[in-house]
């Protein structure tokens, strides 16, 4: 299951030197260094609303300021499985990160809006400052309330934008970055005309929205969308539809955004209509990020897509299973980035350290998977690069960039 699937679903350097070890120092120094000021007045203490049923964690690191992390520890398979990557990689942060001043409150959310609310004012009742998680969006939808009743921010994990505002913020890949990104790299090679073919889903509703305002941004213009059910009927029947309006001539690349075996088939049925790989340039997500369906089928040769510089992730990577003796899952990243942040803003920052303005600084951040940054409307953005697909594997053609001031949609 892709990064972004598995966390919208719920059950589911180019600036950039990946720091080995104190990966979360580089990044404050960084926000230091473009600015230096204090800013703003923070969350602060407010009311505390008090756990409705017991609530089960631990809690790790000795530090004064205390930093929740909110994950579904008792839920079974996948879901389980992923709360004890992230409860690891946020271990792994403060192992890595020697001068830590933070202790992290690991709080069992159950996976449900009920329990996340418990897990949220248990944390708060403790002095939690600021927390982290939780991983899907009902969860956060139930943290939401009790966290801005008491004035404690709120960075989750939940790809789910709905459930972003002012005080609670999203440090998952979304798919705006996405598609500005690779929008905004197709203008530059003369690529404007664009179609798409978008899942009947969230995440498509999410593409087509984020994709008419990019191709206006970069100039270009969406000349049609089709959105398909997941069904193999549906999707030929909308591939060929589309393949007969590309043989027009107007449009020159056509955007399929789509994880797993969904893209290759569509490339197939367009291939088997006369879009040829040769004759069309096609654009994707991170979510073919290392999918070997996706750089193996030969449709798709010579398409790009949008995805962080593997180098930061794959030194975590190493460091996680020397640790931990298994490998991280791959959103397992967002944990240990969270946790790296919390616990530099609180060693740099004083009282400040979680404050609006200070999370929401405009130079960003630095992390596993390259530059981010909050927004003050609780998304993010994030410098990617572009990969293009040339035999068999994909290959960095435009290194993501190194300041924000480059960076597409900003």
């Amino acid at each position: 299951m892709s990064r972004r699937n598995l966390l919208r679903t719920g059950s589911n350097p180019g600036f950039l030197r990946v720091l080995v070890g104190v990966l979360a120092f580089g990044a404050i120094a960084m926000l230091a260094a473009c600015n230096s000021s204090r800013v703003g007045s923070g969350f602060g203490t407010g009311p505390v609303v008090q756990a409705t049923q017991p609530v089960t964690g631990e809690t790790i690191g000795t530090g004064n300021i205390r930093v929740a992390l909110l994950l579904p520890l008792s839920a079974t398979g996948n879901a389980g499985q992923i709360a004890t990557a992230f409860r690891n990689a946020a271990d792994l942060a403060l192992r890595d990160f020697k001068t830590a001043g933070i202790q992290i409150l690991v709080k069992d959310d159950l996976g449900t809006a009920d329990g996340a609310r418990a897990a949220a004012s248990d944390a708060i009742a403790q002095g939690a400052e600021l927390i982290l998680g939780p991983l899907f969006a009902r969860s956060v939808n139930g943290v939401s309330q009790v966290a801005r009743a008491a004035r404690v921010p709120v960075i989750a994990f939940s790809s789910d934008t709905t459930t972003a505002g002012q005080g609670l913020y999203l440090l998952s890949f979304l798919p705006q970055s996405d598609v500005d990104r690779i929008v905004s790299f197709a203008a530059t090679q003369g690529k404007r005309s664009i179609a798409a073919l978008l899942p009947n889903n969230a995440y498509g509703t999410l593409v087509e929205a984020a994709l008419q305002r990019a191709a206006a941004n970069a100039g270009g213009r969406v000349m049609t969308t089709a959105r398909y059910e997941l069904d193999k009927t549906a999707m030929q029947t909308q591939a060929t539809q589309l393949a007969a309006l590309v043989k027009g001539g107007t449009i020159d690349a056509i955007l399929l955004p789509d994880a797993g075996d969904a893209t290759p088939f569509l490339a197939q049925v367009l291939a088997a209509n006369g879009v040829t790989a040769d004759k069309m340039t096609y654009l994707g997500s991170g979510q073919w990020d290392n999918d070997q369906r996706i750089t193996g089928e030969s449709n798709l040769a010579g398409a790009y897509y949008p995805a962080p510089e593997g180098t930061g992730f794959a030194s975590f990577s190493r460091r996680y299973q020397a640790a931990f003796g298994s490998p991280p899952s791959r959103t397992a990243s967002l944990a240990y980035d969270a946790t790296s942040l919390a616990a530099g803003l609180a060693a740099r920052f004083g009282d400040q350290r979680f404050a609006e303005q200070t999370l929401t600084n405009a130079n960003g951040f630095i992390g596993i998977d390259g530059a981010f940054r909050f927004l003050p409307n609780g998304l993010n953005q994030r410098g990617l690069a572009v990969y293009q697909i040339q035999a068999g594997k994909a290959v960095i053609v435009d290194p993501a960039p190194k300041t924000f001031a480059r960076a597409p949609g900003t």
